[in-house]
């Protein structure tokens, strides 16, 4: 069990990276506004109308690699804790530094090939620090399967960044969500990581929902969460009590991950390439039937969070109760889907 000292270092995590975040982030504006780094709406895909400051993601990875940095002086980490930090930060540094040089690149960007290649890499270096999935036998399966969740769920953060507010607010809710599952576990850097990205995305709120000093996150943001939030994943056993427990990660992170895959499905019915930006995103269908953007947030937010409560209790009961867990929610997915599918998004 995690002790009360860890716990006040923990929260004292979020808020350092909260308040890192939140004070660099102006910064941040600031200097892309006088290097002309804005985000300009000029292809069909884009949902807003006027360009707006990006790379606020630089912030966000001040607040979570400033805050794990600063915790590590005040606190003796039990052995490989900081071993495993070091590898979210060494894959997380790739990621952040691939999402950059993206925007730096907009509007035609990296092209999809390279980028899901520096994914990969950034995932095998988890791998060597020893994060992967280890429940997957033979390991060379679970190796594969490791880079392919980690590319996924990175690649997912960043097709949900379309909206003000979403992607952070499904960073904050999924980081919760794993804080509280691994809290009473010995996987102490899953904790301390999750703390961080918790008050990171939190403290990058504030800017993005703001009318006057509006910024994006931009790719460096977005598939900065979405990698950190897969290693989060890995990092933990989540429960002894059944053996459905392990999939308890795809409950937290169901909003962004249902995203992707609704997504693809459409383009792919509609015979496009499903790498190809659209407007078929459940969140536009959301708007599309006269939900608000600040409304979508919410309730994206609040099925995050009950998801993430589902995910919970999926790892304190017995077999039988989470197969019924499970099952519900699968109805519930798709009742959603059906619902949202009706939606005509023609001009």
């Amino acid at each position: 069990m995690i002790g009360a000292s860890h716990l006040s270092l923990l929260v004292w995590a979020v808020a350092s990276a909260f308040l890192l975040t939140f004070a660099v982030t102006p910064l941040v504006r600031m200097a892309a506004m006088h290097m002309g780094w804005l985000d300009r709406p000029e292809t069909d895909v884009k949902t807003h109308t006027v360009p707006v400051p990006a790379l606020g993601g630089v912030a966000v990875w001040a607040g979570f690699a400033g805050a794990l940095v600063a915790t590590r002086f005040l606190t003796t980490f039990p052995t490989g804790t900081l071993y495993r930090l070091r590898g979210i930060l060494a894959g997380a540094a790739l990621v952040f530094v691939l999402g950059v040089i993206d925007d730096l690149k907009k509007p035609q960007g990296l092209g999809w090939k390279t980028k899901m290649a520096v994914q990969g890499l950034a995932a095998l270096t988890l791998i060597h620090f020893g994060i992967k999935i280890h429940f997957i036998q033979p390991e060379y399966l679970g190796t594969l399967l490791t880079v392919l969740w980690v590319v996924g769920i990175t690649n997912a953060f960043n097709i949900i960044d379309i909206m003000d507010g979403l992607a952070a607010s499904q960073a904050a809710a999924a980081a919760l969500g794993f804080w509280l599952i691994a809290l009473p576990s010995e996987d102490v850097y899953v904790n301390f990581a999750a703390a961080a990205l918790l008050g990171a995305a939190s403290g990058f709120l504030p800017w993005n929902f703001s009318k006057k000093r509006r910024i994006f996150m931009g790719d460096s943001g977005s598939l900065l969460l979405g990698f950190s939030l897969a290693a989060l994943a890995l990092g933990t056993d989540f429960t002894m009590v059944n053996p459905l427990g392990v999939y308890a990660p795809l409950l937290i992170l169901a909003v962004p991950m249902y995203d992707t895959f609704y997504v693809m499905a459409v383009r792919m019915a509609k015979g496009k390439s499903p790498f190809l930006g659209s407007r078929d995103h459940f969140a536009l269908r959301l708007e599309r039937m006269h939900f608000t953007r600040p409304q979508i947030v919410a309730l994206s937010l609040f099925a995050s969070l009950f998801l993430s409560l589902c995910a919970w209790l999926v790892t304190l009961v017995s077999t039988p109760w989470a197969v019924a867990i499970y099952l519900v929610l699968g109805v519930l997915i798709g009742f959603v889907t059906w619902h949202i599918s009706q939606v005509d998004m023609g001009r």
